[in-house]
């Protein structure tokens, strides 16, 4: 990025010291760098070096907790209650709806502590020279114009141009490209970059949002996908505030034709509304959520949206970076050619003799790591050395054989090296052949000083981590397909696919096709961070759940954009707020965790579903034929709100409970969940009916012992189809867990016993309740019969 981009700032500087943008290229001469009054004029002009904070505001956080389908329908029931003036279920209402809140605002929480915590110590800080004196700052108080001092292992704070000294650069953090550049006079570097050998002074051209990541940042920032999470909450009550619409119309036209009371009416519609409003349902989705997010947090794996848990369990393409991903961006030598006669290991050892020791040069670390793998026999001695220098592209040394004779080591660049000795065909033609294939590709002279001759050829590249073929086998086997993204070259991305088993069509460079297609491409090379983001909407706008897994500032809108972004351990802190997922630990086995606690997370919430949907359907269908059956609501709010207390929040045990694991990527087939909810709600229904109609017919109760008795039948009830939908196969599958077992025995003594002392309703003997339970036991081994077929033909697993 040029200065032209901040003429403004620049523009300011010059009021106060003759810096121009044109200055920056005029070597050799170093300007003085700004003056203290100068730095604050611009910080206050430009703002800080930071890029915008994209994260949610606590008071909308909170504000977000209480503005959601199912808080609505909570919150419009509680002022319902408060009209009527019954303060004590509109109490227990608010307490319900509190609870709920404060749930997923602690656990989210929790997680965003953790990541904050992680982002604190990447902290940076600059050498920059103010008042002409070198001190050390904040890198979020840099500004344009600032003279800074780029240094071995440092990390560049800002888009700048350097004006003396030479640098070799890893931007693999923000371009994906896995080889570092050299750097000099004249040449521009930008924020995040690594400095990995020599040192140089830059002049800031660009600082904050302005930087060459500026666009990357407002892309972080309007990157959005709703999860499916979201959509299924949103569906369920949506469906059900349909149904239970329509059902309010048909008791409404019943009233109006005989004539109710409204002091009848109002209570019948608001204990149809309770009826309806999956209470426990968003409590369920985060408590489940987090007791996964707290066993992946034991693996390596910290979650940033407790959304992110369920949704790995849905994704069936995983788009990979390479860089830092699948490969360790560490340079390694991959393979050796020798010439006239030396061997393997006489090549690398030479080699090394012209390589820096303790360094940060990336190449000849991995030279020397390469030979010391394989000692060389060479007797040489080291006399004298000279690092690489950028400008004639090799490094030298000069070094005494056994003999005490004089010899000379060059290393660097194949056409630079060549030139240097007699031509050599066939050398040529491999260098060529390798450099084609992706690999950096280095050629050792070795001899007297006047008799040099080539020795060998070194390829280099970085290599895929030892995880990365196991970790995609084991995606394929788990229905998840993955894919190659990267901003890497096309033959060095082609390599590392091959290696870890992507043997898929690479998409050919330059833009993407339009409308690409999943089945396309395995690898997309040379892609810039726009078109990670593209690719990504591509794919779900064709119908798949994607995540995506990368570590650099260049990933970050497409680790947003995607269901579930997944940050791995070496990323930087645009990448981890980007992602929804960051692994704190080497390797990528935490992803493959991830998708199998999410699936676990997937299939408890899908029985707690099950299990709620079938119920409200129940009830507002109750409610209704009761009226039918005798002219009266045969549940009353308050009825309802203990029902929420002993069902709806007990039941949040399912998020605990012991769970087959699915095959294939989750899905919210709303349809299919709807459907089975709608059979065995018929099936509930007709066991609530046949107890109301022996209350009724048989025993002849009243209508308030038959409200006791309807709510019996309706909790009762709830327990055998808890047990019978927990599972999609056989009664003696898994073992249920000792908190839902818990949760059960207080659900069934809590209501038998307020039906026993009539606290709230009008007491029944215990031969009743006993007969009630035992009638709903049975129920229970009709369902069990009953389920297996209705799953398999929905084909719900």
């Amino acid at each position: 990025m040029k200065a032209s981009g901040n003429s403004g700032a620049l523009a300011l500087a010059q009021n106060e010291q003759p810096f121009t943008a044109s200055a920056m290229t005029d070597e050799p001469r170093v300007s003085a760098g700004l003056s203290s009054s100068q730095a604050a004029q611009l910080l206050l002009h430009d703002g800080p070096n930071a890029m915008p904070d994209t994260s949610t505001h606590l008071l909308q956080n909170i504000v977000s907790k209480f503005w959601a389908p199912v808080p609505w329908l909570l919150e419009a029931s509680m002022i319902l209650q408060l009209a009527l003036h019954k303060y004590v279920e509109a109490g227990i209402i608010g307490a319900l709806l509190l609870f709920n809140a404060v749930l997923a605002f602690v656990q989210e929480g929790r997680a965003q502590a953790t990541l904050h915590a992680l982002k604190s110590r990447l902290s940076l800080n600059a050498s920059v020279e103010r008042d002409g004196i070198w001190k050390i700052i904040p890198s979020v108080q840099l500004v344009v114009g600032d003279l800074i001092k780029l240094s071995l292992g440092g990390v560049v704070a800002a888009d700048a141009h350097i004006v003396q000294g030479s640098v070799l650069l890893d931007q693999s953090m923000l371009t994906g490209e896995s080889l570092p550049v050299e750097a000099a006079a004249g040449a521009d570097t930008f924020s995040g970059a690594l400095v990995k050998r020599g040192e140089a002074i830059a002049v800031v051209t660009a600082t904050g949002a302005r930087t060459k990541f500026g666009q990357t940042a407002e892309l972080v920032r309007t990157a959005h996908a709703v999860s499916s999470q979201q959509k299924a909450v949103l569906t369920i009550v949506r469906n059900l505030a349909i149904f239970n619409g329509g059902i309010i119309l048909l008791m409404g036209l019943y009233a109006l034709t005989h004539s109710m009371p409204w002091n009848e009416v109002t209570p019948l519609f608001l204990t149809a509304v309770l009826a309806a409003i999956p209470v426990g349902l968003p409590a369920t989705f985060t408590l489940s959520s987090a007791i996964g997010a707290r066993s992946l947090a034991k693996l390596g794996v910290l979650p940033t949206r407790l959304s992110a848990v369920d949704e790995a369990g849905t994704i069936d393409v995983l788009c990979v970076d390479k860089t830092g991903t699948l490969t360790a961006n560490q340079l390694a030598v991959r393979s050796i050619l020798s010439l006239n006669g030396f061997k393997d290991e006489q090549v690398m050892g030479i080699a090394a003799l012209a390589s820096s020791v303790g360094g940060e040069d990336a190449v000849d670390a991995a030279i020397r790591a390469a030979s010391e793998r394989k000692p060389s026999p060479n007797s040489l001695k080291l006399v004298a050395f000279t690092p690489f220098d950028p400008a004639k592209k090799i490094a030298a040394a000069t070094a005494t054989d056994a003999n005490g004779n004089t010899m000379q080591i060059i290393k660097g660049a194949a056409a630079t090296v060549e030139s240097l000795v007699s031509p050599d065909q066939e050398a040529t033609a491999a260098a060529g052949k390798l450099e084609a294939q992706g690999f950096r590709v280095l050629a050792v002279a070795f001899g007297p000083p006047e008799a040099l001759r080539l020795i060998g050829l070194i390829a280099l590249s970085d290599p895929p981590r030892n995880d990365s073929a196991a970790l995609i086998s084991e995606l394929k086997t788990l229905g998840v397909r993955t894919v190659m993204v990267t901003g890497d070259a096309p033959q060095t991305a082609a390599i590392v696919a091959h290696e870890v088993g992507l043997d898929g069509p690479a998409c050919p460079s330059g833009s993407m096709p339009a409308n690409v297609k999943l089945e396309d491409y395995s690898v997309f090379a040379s892609i810039l961070p726009e078109g990670k983001f593209d690719l990504v909407k591509a794919f779900q706008q064709n119908g798949h759940t994607v995540g995506m897994c990368g570590d650099g500032a260049n990933d970050a809108p497409a680790l947003r954009q995607a269901q579930i972004g997944i940050a791995v351990s070496t990323a930087t802190d645009v990448a981890k707020s980007a992602a929804g997922v960051v692994l704190t630990e080497a390797g990528l086995s935490g992803i493959v965790a991830a998708i199998k606690t999410g699936r676990l997370i997937f299939q408890r919430i899908l029985s707690y579903t099950l299990r709620s949907t079938t119920k409200k359907l129940t009830q507002i269908l109750l409610l209704a034929i009761g009226l039918l059956m005798t002219g009266q609501a045969v549940l009353t709010p308050l009825l309802m709100v203990i029902v929420m207390i002993s069902g709806d929040f007990l039941s949040m045990a399912f998020a605990t409970d012991r769970v087959r694991p699915s095959e294939t990527p989750n899905s919210w087939e709303m349809g299919k969940v709807t459907a089975a909810g709608g059979f065995f709600g018929l099936g509930f229904l007709a066991f609530c009916i046949a107890v109301l109609t022996v209350g009724t017919y048989k025993m002849h109760l009243d209508i308030d012992h038959l409200r006791t008795l309807c709510v019996l039948s309706v909790v009762y009830g709830s327990q055998a189809i808890t047990y019978a939908l927990r599972d999609r196969q056989h009664l003696w599958g898994l073992r249920p867990t000792s908190w839902l077992l818990l949760s059960s025995v207080a659900e069934v003594l809590f209501i038998s016993l307020l039906a026993n002392r009539g606290i709230g309703m009008s007491s029944l003997p215990l031969l009743v309740l006993a007969l009630e339970l035992f009638s709903a036991i049975l129920f229970f081994f009709v369902l069990n019969l009953a389920k297996i077929p209705i799953f398999r033909r929905l084909r719900i697993a």
